[in-house]
């Protein structure tokens, strides 16, 4: 991975094997319209942000990359698992924008599919062979219950994906080194299956540092994807507030990067 510019859009760039994919990455808060403390790239639609502002982002990104805005395709999120498949052409994608859903996989080419982070990991997903992609959005929740495992599986029963086959690519998030949570969180990993110990650091009685980046590898490799086949990004989203936004570090004050891949027309 390695940082990019197209057009006014800074990004952290995915280069996948024999990729069907026109583009794919992560995006940094650069280059946008909005103003302080959303500055300036914002692409999260459920801010505080002027809304405005946030189209005309959303705009910039889209035609960054040949498309319109209205093939720019993200979920409303909400810490679920409910997982949006679009497998088949739409004359208007705007409608997915009000679909609930923490995940989406498609093989339609020209739509960039995404989700909308301010710590929780994003991640991309490609099989070359089917051309199917596929975009997750993992905060501690959505690891827990293993939702990048279930998307990898919806890739495989609804387009016939071979997990040993895919690509994956694990983006900016926060880091260990800011993570701390509490016993609920590690319950809800215990809960999931995920061994607590390979992915979280006892800080304190009750505390803990959780590494997301560890955890959803985990989860990768046990639902069949090469270890070789993951890439994985070392950038913390709150470390770095002069790239990223952050959430635990800004609050009600933080903007959204944006994961998003699309196909190749």
């Amino acid at each position: 991975m390695q940082i990019n510019r197209i057009g006014r859009i800074q990004y952290v760039e995915v280069n996948f094997p024999g990729s069907p994919c026109s583009t794919q990455g992560f995006t940094t808060r650069h280059e946008g319209v909005s103003r302080p403390p959303y500055n300036s790239l914002n692409l999260g639609l459920n801010t505080q942000d002027q809304q405005a502002n946030v189209e005309g982002n959303r705009s910039l990104l889209a035609r960054a990359f040949g498309v319109n805005q209205e093939a720019l395709v993200t979920p409303r999120q909400v810490h679920g698992c409910d997982i949006l498949v679009i497998n088949e052409p739409n004359e208007d994608y705007s409608h997915f924008l009000s679909v609930e859903g923490d995940a989406v996989i498609t093989n339609q080419p020209n739509v960039i599919i995404g989700v909308c982070v301010a710590d929780c990991a994003p991640i991309l997903l490609c099989d070359p062979e089917n051309k199917v992609i596929a975009v997750v959005h993992a905060g501690w929740k959505g690891t827990a219950e293993g939702l990048v495992s279930k998307t990898v599986a919806g890739m495989r029963s609804e387009f016939g994906s071979d997990p040993s086959r895919l690509h994956a690519a694990v983006g900016p998030c926060i880091q260990k080194c800011c993570y701390e949570v509490d016993e609920p969180v590690r319950q809800g990993f215990q809960k999931g299956g995920i061994a607590w110990d390979s992915c979280a650091e006892l800080k304190s009685p009750g505390k803990w540092n959780l590494d997301l980046i560890a955890a959803n590898r985990e989860l990768l490799t046990q639902a069949g994807l090469p270890a070789d086949a993951i890439q994985t990004s070392k950038l913390c989203v709150c470390c770095h507030s002069e790239q990223f936004f952050s959430y635990r570090r800004d609050k009600e004050e933080s903007g959204r990067q944006m994961g998003f891949i699309m196909l190749k027309g």
